[in-house]
């Protein structure tokens, strides 16, 4: 009798302990969907420096700042808010155009570098903000799920403003770089000539499961798939869904894939994965010493020409 009494409380404490758990882990949960995935400041990313003259891309930001911007909207992919974007037309009328993808907690100004130097190759450039981040509505990044369906909508506003012989590259950074490897495996216009993917991540899960190790010495399971199961419900997909792994496999387009030798934040890696995937003409460049989304700085020279060698292949 006395043996089932103590079994009974042993029990009880063990369901509490177990239920204690479950909560704390919910809301851990919750925690790192705000981090991750809500809209909202992220405390792991430090604020945008201001323009110096130190900088080695201060002409094309500065350029950038200074610019005559045209204010163009789309309705995202999927949903009823707006996305905003500036469009800056090329110094000689041209049909060739960039749209530029923005990283993780960025937004179109931090762009300046990358719209400087395709000015200077002579391409109108369209600078959007991606959804929940910048000007644009919305409450949840999708890593390029989501996204990648929004800027096919902006591909064909190019489109439908400049015609149908517009050449447009389109070209992002980071989880930029993710959204346009993501945009590769979709059916995408004529038009739609190639892409250019910066120091982008296999897959979502991937990413974020190195940056839980990385940042907090976390192991994968159970928060990360827990967090995935609560972005799920609350954005619509989880981090499996946002996959640039398998979409590249889906190009036939050509793709000039960059990365930084030094890059911690997206293991280097990681490039080597999605380059051997791609089923389209391609090319791999790996700036020795360049840190995450540093390559154009590190080496500005080495990278814009590589830039204007690839895309000369395709543009005319």
């Amino acid at each position: 009798m006395q043996l089932n009494k103590v079994l009974k409380r042993w029990l009880i404490a063990g369901g509490i302990l177990v239920g204690l758990l479950v909560v704390a882990l919910v809301g851990a949960s919750f925690y790192f969907y705000n981090m991750t995935v809500a809209r909202g400041k992220k405390s792991f990313i430090g604020a945008p420096k201001a323009l110096t003259t130190n900088d080695p891309l201060y002409p094309q930001k500065h350029w950038y700042q200074a610019a005559k911007k045209y204010r163009w909207t789309e309705t995202a992919a999927g949903a009823k808010f707006k996305l905003v974007a500036n469009y800056l037309p090329a110094a000689r009328a041209t049909k060739k155009t960039v749209v530029l993808v923005h990283g993780f907690a960025s937004s179109k100004e931090q762009m300046g570098g990358y719209a400087g130097m395709f000015h200077q190759l002579g391409y109108n450039v369209l600078v959007p903000d991606d959804r929940a981040q910048g000007a644009s509505g919305g409450q949840a990044m999708s890593y390029g799920y989501f996204e990648s369906r929004d800027y096919l909508k902006w591909i064909n506003q190019v489109i439908a403003r400049q015609g149908k012989q517009s050449q447009i590259v389109l070209f992002g950074v980071s989880m930029g770089g993710a959204t346009t490897m993501i945009a590769s495996g979709l059916k995408t216009p004529t038009q739609l000539k190639a892409y250019i993917e910066d120091c982008g991540y296999t897959t979502a899960d991937a990413e974020i499961r190195y940056q839980a190790r990385q940042m907090y010495n976390l192991p994968y399971w159970p928060l990360v798939p827990m967090t995935s199961a609560v972005t799920r419900v609350r954005a619509g997909f989880s981090f499996k869904d946002a996959d640039a792994l398998s979409a590249v496999k889906r190009n036939h387009k050509p793709m000039l894939f960059i990365h930084g030798g030094a890059d911690t934040f997206v293991p280097t890696k990681m490039v080597y994965q999605v380059y051997h995937a791609d089923a389209g003409p391609k090319q791999l460049l790996v700036v020795p010493g360049a840190q995450h989304a540093a390559a154009l700085s590190h080496n500005p020279q080495l990278y814009q020409s590589t830039v204007k060698r690839f895309l000369a292949q395709y543009f005319h």
